[in-house]
């Protein structure tokens, strides 16, 4: 397997202002819905235009967090999205991480006439459900990524194999997540099955662990994943290297590095699926560069599998 970046892109808002933190994209409308991890809007990328997209209220006045304001244990953290349905319509839904009590919510957003719809719902219960499942304590929960496979979402947990953590997934039922969402549902409804763990090798002695997923029309799953030196789930440290493994199952098949861009480590944290094209894997990637101030890379990537 050998992956090439064909294109690279800054991410501006068309007001001039960074997305920062892009942690998750996934397809909406025309265009991509972007996740920004450090904020309570989104970026909603078409026609040759960014538009912020709010998810969630303001969290004691803030709408975006960062640490030197003191404000980032009060983010929502939104790191998953996965395109979705509402009763015949597409949408997208995003996740929280899950690493703090203010982490644990769903946002669904829906195109009504072509006009998003946003509906969001706290998911405790289903959260402390998937800790559980997995085997991890609930303080070190941190939920990455999400692939989607037919009805299925496969949900990942970022390892952290200087805490003992290896990566590792669970499957729930995507159309049971999103009645939970849209409040049709309890949480204790959605069945949290199928736990696995990922050997996932390391870099200079830190391990890879999963940024997102994306699945594949033969069923298997790409995965990102970053070798970040950090101790916990919450605090950032430096990424020694990035990687995209080829997963079936619980099996890891390839892995191939992520080529720098410039000199510097793409801390990829968002991957969705494009038209396929050429016989190769054609993947859209969202860089999170954890640097409040500087916009977001986004990388046209061209996976040969062999």
């Amino acid at each position: 397997m050998e992956v090439f970046v064909d294109d690279v892109r800054a991410l501006w808002f068309d007001d001039g202002t960074p997305v920062t933190a892009a942690s998750a994209v996934a397809p909406l409308g025309e265009g991509w819905l972007i996740a920004q991890d450090d904020a309570t809007s989104a970026a909603w990328q078409r026609a040759g235009r960014i538009d912020p997209l709010r998810l969630l209220p303001a969290v004691e006045g803030h709408d975006r967090f960062t640490e030197a304001a003191g404000t980032k244990g009060l983010k929502p953290d939104l790191e998953v999205a996965c395109p979705a349905e509402v009763d015949g319509s597409t949408a997208v839904l995003l996740l929280g991480s899950g690493s703090t009590g203010r982490r644990m919510r769903g946002v669904l957003v829906q195109l009504v006439d072509g006009r998003p719809a946003v509906t969001a719902a706290d998911l405790d219960p289903l959260y402390a459900r998937v800790a559980a499942r997995l085997g991890v304590p609930l303080d070190q929960l941190n939920l990455e990524g999400a692939g989607r496979s037919g009805a299925t979402l496969r949900w990942f947990q970022r390892g952290n194999l200087a805490a003992g953590l290896p990566s590792a997934s669970v499957d729930v039922a995507l159309a049971e997540l999103v009645e939970v969402v849209l409040g049709r549902a309890d949480a204790d409804s959605v069945v949290v099955a199928s736990p696995r763990t990922y050997d996932l090798g390391e870099v200079g002695g830190v391990g890879l662990a999963v940024t997102d997923a994306v699945a594949l029309p033969d069923g298997r799953l790409l995965l990102s994943t970053a070798a970040e030196d950090t101790p916990n789930a919450v605090d950032d440290g430096p990424v020694v290297a990035t990687a995209l493994v080829l997963v079936d199952g619980g099996d890891v098949v390839a892995v191939a590095a992520v080529p720098e861009v410039g000199g510097r480590v793409q801390k990829v944290e968002g991957l969705a699926l494009r038209e396929p094209s050429g016989g190769a894997v054609h993947l859209l990637a969202v860089v999170d560069a954890d640097d409040p101030d500087a916009p977001s890379v986004q990388l046209d990537l061209r996976v040969v599998l062999d």
